[in-house]
C-alpha cells in the first residue's frame, strides 16, 4: 500500500474522530443563537429534503441525521483530503493542521454559507459565531493531524 492510501485512511479515521470532537465543542460553545437555522438544515432544505422528518430518538432525545450527517461527511471529506494533500504540500499542516482549519472557516462560514443564503455575511455573524466555529474547527483539524502522523508514522 502507497503513503496516499495510508494517508487517505488516517484521514478516514481521522476525520470520523474529529467529526465528534467538532460536534463536542458546540455542545460549550454554541456556534450560533438559537433562533437562527442551521446551515446544512438550509442547504439539504434547498435541494428539496425535508430535514425535519431525518430524525431518530436516542435515549430520549430526538436526533437530527440529515444534520449530523452534512457535518460527518464534510469531516470525512475534508480530513482524507487534508492528508492526502499533506503528503504532496506538506506546509498544509502548518501549526498542526490549524491554518488549514482556519482557511476552511473563512472559506465556509466567510464566503460559502452566505453566498449560498444558509448563513449571514461574515460581518453580520456574532462574535460567538466566528469564535465558535474557528476554535472547533481547530481542534477538529488538530486531532486529524495526531491521527495523520500517529498512522503515517507506524507505516
Amino acid at each position: 500500500m502507497n503513503n496516499k492510501l495510508y494517508a487517505a485512511w488516517a484521514g478516514f479515521v481521522g476525520g470520523n474522530v474529529a467529526s465528534f470532537v467538532k460536534w463536542g465543542t458546540e455542545n460549550p460553545l454554541p456556534p450560533r443563537s438559537s433562533d437562527r437555522a442551521i446551515p446544512p438544515a438550509e442547504m439539504l432544505n434547498d435541494i428539496g429534503l425535508n430535514v425535519q422528518s431525518m430524525t431518530y430518538t436516542y435515549s430520549g432525545h430526538v436526533i437530527n441525521w440529515g444534520i449530523a450527517g452534512v457535518h460527518h461527511l464534510f469531516s470525512l471529506f475534508f480530513a482524507m483530503f487534508y492528508c492526502v494533500v499533506a503528503e504532496r504540500f506538506p506546509k498544509i499542516t502548518l501549526w498542526q493542521g490549524a491554518a488549514f482549519a482556519i482557511v476552511l472557516t473563512i472559506l465556509f462560514h466567510g464566503i460559502m454559507l452566505p453566498v449560498f443564503g444558509w448563513a449571514p455575511s461574515f460581518w453580520d455573524l456574532p462574535l460567538d459565531e466566528i469564535i465558535s466555529e474557528t476554535l472547533g474547527h481547530i481542534l477538529w483539524m488538530w486531532v486529524i493531524e495526531v491521527f495523520r502522523q500517529y498512522i503515517l508514522k507506524r507505516v
